[in-house]
Formats: structure tokens, sequence, C-alpha cells
């Protein structure tokens, strides 16, 4: 079992929690994710490394509550354990080289791009974050971004929060204001990253995606997170779950990933009930 050391409500649907995994805080690395378990008979869900603290040993992961295992894994507290922690999992980011980035991100997919942001600056690269959210009450992270960023910029669609508009409008305008960026790393929802590649297509950036939004199981064997990635079949949680943008078919994954909305789980609160019974019959 792994014990939760931190938890922390980043905005009404979006949680933080701190776990106390020594072996996997040795290893994490910015991109990377992990297989979570909330409890012995639960469903295991892929989450990014959003964080992660070598000498203390814990390992920070950001999720949204959106369907039973979430909203399950959110009930619990510090000093509760997780059944599972397993990772890290997937490949590193590569910032090799890298002198100037602009890491975009979305929603949610801040907690992936964060990580990436703070391990370029602590390479010494320049950094620009450019983050949206649908309003003020949804961001997140804001403070962690701009200790670790050059340049912040902050979007939302109705401008209750920095600039009214969306992140491709403020990348655009630090690439025609004469911003040269060797890389664009962008992560966040599927139709996100793929205007952001058709931006940087037209500028010739090269544009790294995570895939991470449409992964599933986090072992290549469901098949969900199956991709096209420049006429090959990959599947982003074994081969990424970052990939060149620019050869993503992101029109197919759209596609498959609308395959798997069935509507709202109306039985979602009760199978939380009957899982958090049946941990109780551990104790």
């Amino acid at each position: 079992m792994f014990k939760i050391v931190n938890k922390e409500v980043l905005n009404p649907t979006v949680t933080r929690i701190d776990v106390y995994a020594p072996f996997v805080a040795r290893k994490a690395q910015a991109g990377q994710f992990v297989i979570v378990r909330a409890t012995e008979d639960g469903e295991r869900i892929p989450l990014t490394v959003a964080d992660y603290d070598r000498e203390k040993g814990t390992v920070a992961v950001i999720f949204q509550i959106v369907g039973a295992t979430t909203y399950l894994l959110n009930t619990l507290n510090v000093g509760d354990s997780v059944a599972d922690f397993v990772g890290p999992l997937g490949n590193p980011t590569h910032t090799e080289g890298l002198k100037k980035v602009a890491v975009v991100g979305g929603g949610v997919g801040c907690a992936i791009a964060y990580p990436v942001a703070k391990k370029l600056h602590d390479e010494g690269a320049e950094v620009h974050s450019i983050v949206g959210f649908r309003c003020k009450d949804l961001v997140i992270l804001e403070d962690e971004f701009k200790a670790v960023s050059d340049k912040y910029v902050l979007m939302s669609d109705d401008g209750t929060a920095g600039t009214k508009g969306l992140v491709t409008d403020a990348l655009k305008n630090l690439i025609e204001s004469g911003e040269q960026y060797d890389e664009v790393i962008a992560i966040g929802p599927v139709i996100m990253m793929k205007f952001v590649c058709k931006l940087t297509k037209e500028y010739g950036i090269k544009t790294i995606v995570s895939m991470n939004p449409i992964m599933i199981d986090g072992t290549g064997m469901c098949g969900g997170c199956r991709l096209t990635v420049g006429g090959k079949t990959k599947f982003a949680c074994v081969d990424g779950p970052e990939f060149d943008g620019h050869e993503v078919d992101f029109d197919e994954a759209m596609k498959r990933g609308a395959s798997y909305k069935s509507g709202k789980d109306t039985s979602m609160k009760q199978r939380v009930i009957s899982s958090k019974r049946r941990l109780n019959s551990y104790a």
C-alpha cells in the first residue's frame, strides 16, 4: 500500500495527491506516468507524474474527477493509502540540446506540461509557458508555472483569467513578434494539440505532443490508445506518450476517443460505495 502524504484541491474538479513511493520517485522523469489503483478491487488508471521529490520519496499526480475511479480516488485523504502505484512508465520527455521552448498546456493537461517546463528550466533552457483554461475558476498551477518560466501567458475562453482567447492565439502572437523556438511542446485536449500543430507547421517549428489523454490501460494490451503516427500504428502508452505532432493523425484519434463516450455513468456513486465497503472489510 502507498500512503498519501499530501492532498490539495486545485479546483472543483481537479485534485493533487502526493504519494510516498520511494522506488518510483527515484526513477521518475518528466513525461512519464504511473498506474494507480485506489483499492484492491479497483480499476487501474494511468496518471502522469506531475512532480516528484527524490529525497522525500514522493510522487505527485494530478487527476480530474470524471468517473467512478477518480471519484473514489478523491475520497481518500492524507494518511490513507492507494493499493497500487506502479511506474514510472512511458518514455520521458526529450529535452537535450533545447535552448528555447514554448510549452503549451490546456486545462488539466497543464498537470503534464508543468513538469516538462520545470525540467527545461532546470536544464537552463529559456521557457515560454502558454496555458489555457475555460475560466478563472479552473486555473491550476499558476504559481508553479511562473516559477519555471521566463515568460508566462495565461489565456481563458471567457476572459476571466489572463487574456481572452485560445492558446493558439497567444502562440501565434509570440511567433509573429519574433520569438524563435527550437521546439514547441503541446499537452492538452486532442483538439487543442491538433490546432497547435496546424499552426506550428505553417512556421516550420518542430512540435511534440503528449497523447496521454487517450490512454486507458497503460500497457498496450487494450488497444484504446492506438493511433497512427507517420502512417504507422503506434500505442501512446508504450511507444510514447510523446510523438512528433506533425505526424499524428489527430482526426483518427478524436474519432476513436468519441466512440468510448457512453454518456453519464449513473451508477458511479453506487460503484464507489461498493468499493469502499469492500475496502473497509480489509481493515
